[in-house]
């Protein structure tokens, strides 16, 4: 990419709030935390499901907030929701205080959700760059991967006896870098092309429906990712913590095994455009899909081995690093720049409608154990890969930089 672009500052600024803003140190014991408020493995589903409805709730406002005002203005929102969201966690010994802030931490990742894709798009298309969007993608994703070499070490360390001071203390110092993320927000520029919608709500949204509907690959690429990750990612990283101690590693070991799985993401992340340039865009689809069904078929049948286990989060972790940076530079070549985050908004929508059947249904089995619950994630994975794409639609062209 171009340097001393609008694209590159942004980039760059995305980059470090994410980093200032996935800074929860709570992280790598956050199933444990949990158990210990007295919370089982039905209820930890729920909290999920009040996350998701959140996001259900917020997508489609803060979707034309970004178009009207501009991605700065959203993320501004959606960081101060979800400071006042994390807090409540430190005040959370009922289960509806842990609802509460699941539902509030879901509307305030709406705020980012669309809008950061948008501002990225349309930040490249000022340099004639658009079909690097997956490989700026992965560079910012990349900033989740490089916190968690560090946050799951330091959390894991100070967590090691489970108690209620060190909870408070690692919900209070996650706050402090939340902050940080704020004021770095403060420094990002929205592009001319990028806000200043002004057709009315109704219009807006029918809009964005008809782009999805003009350009269906958008729909069954959209599928094909969803399925893979609420299983392979929402779920699997919710219970690994407890998969992990049940497979005789010790508490302060879980920090090391994130941060090893971590810096194999970051590396992914930070290969996309290699990999691009390697293998064709749906294959590598097809192939993390596949990667992400092995991977639950064998945690569903030897979670009490550690070896197992180990393999599972390396392979789950490369499906997450790769997948939606990918999936991002598909869908965005087909999306109108007016209606961008409305559009992105609109599918996450479905994607919140999706968690909610997935995470009802495998509450349903989840009494019958992780064997049950997680043959039934692998199924759900394996139909999402299966879905088929037009290669020759989603396939984007290479765009010719200008100057």
């Amino acid at each position: 990419m171009k340097k001393h672009t609008c694209a590159t500052h942004n980039i760059r600024i995305l980059f470090w709030a994410e980093i200032f803003g996935n800074m929860r140190f709570i992280q790598p014991v956050l199933t444990l935390f949990y158990f210990s408020r007295g919370l089982e493995e039905a209820l930890i589903i729920l909290v999920m499901i009040f996350f998701s409805t959140g996001v259900l709730v917020g997508e489609i406002p803060t979707g034309v907030i970004a178009d009207r005002f501009g991605a700065k203005q959203a993320f501004l929102l959606g960081s101060t929701l979800s400071i006042c969201a994390h807090g409540l966690l430190i005040v959370a010994f009922d289960s509806w205080v842990f609802f509460l802030s699941s539902f509030l931490t879901g509307i305030a990742a709406t705020f980012f959700s669309g809008a950061d894709e948008a501002l990225i798009y349309e930040s490249l298309k000022l340099s004639g760059e658009e079909s690097a969007m997956d490989r700026a993608m992965g560079q910012v994703g990349s900033a989740r991967f490089i916190v968690s070499i560090f946050v799951v070490i330091v959390g894991a360390i100070l967590a090691n006896d489970l108690s209620e001071a060190q909870f408070r203390f690692l919900l209070t110092l996650s706050l402090c870098f939340m902050f940080v993320q704020f004021i770095l927000i403060l420094f990002i520029k929205n592009p001319p092309n990028q806000g200043g919608v002004r057709t009315p709500m109704g219009k807006q949204i029918k809009a964005g429906y008809q782009a999805i509907r003009k350009s269906p690959q958008i729909f069954w690429m959209f599928m094909n990712i969803t399925l893979v990750f609420i299983p392979a990612v929402a779920i699997f990283e919710k219970f690994d913590q407890k998969l992990l101690v049940d497979a005789g590693l010790p508490v302060y070991g879980i920090g090391f095994i994130y941060a090893l799985t971590s810096l194999i993401g970051f590396i992914a992340a930070r290969s996309i455009g290699w990999m691009t340039k390697k293998v064709m865009r749906i294959q590598l689809l097809f192939l993390t899909g596949m990667l992400a069904v092995i991977a639950l078929i064998g945690v569903a049948f030897f979670h009490h081995s550690l070896s197992i286990m180990l393999l599972a989060m390396v392979s789950i972790k490369l499906t997450s690093a790769i997948r939606y940076p990918v999936y991002s530079q598909l869908a965005n070549d087909l999306i109108p720049s007016h209606v961008r985050a409305t559009t992105i908004s609109l599918l996450s929508i479905l994607d919140s409608i999706f968690d909610l059947i997935i995470f009802s249904t495998i509450m349903g089995i989840a009494h019958a154990g992780f064997t049950s619950m997680f043959l039934g994630c692998s199924l759900i994975a394996f139909i999402g890969t299966w879905i088929p794409i037009n290669q020759k639609q989603a396939e984007p062209k290479q765009s010719t930089p200008e100057g």
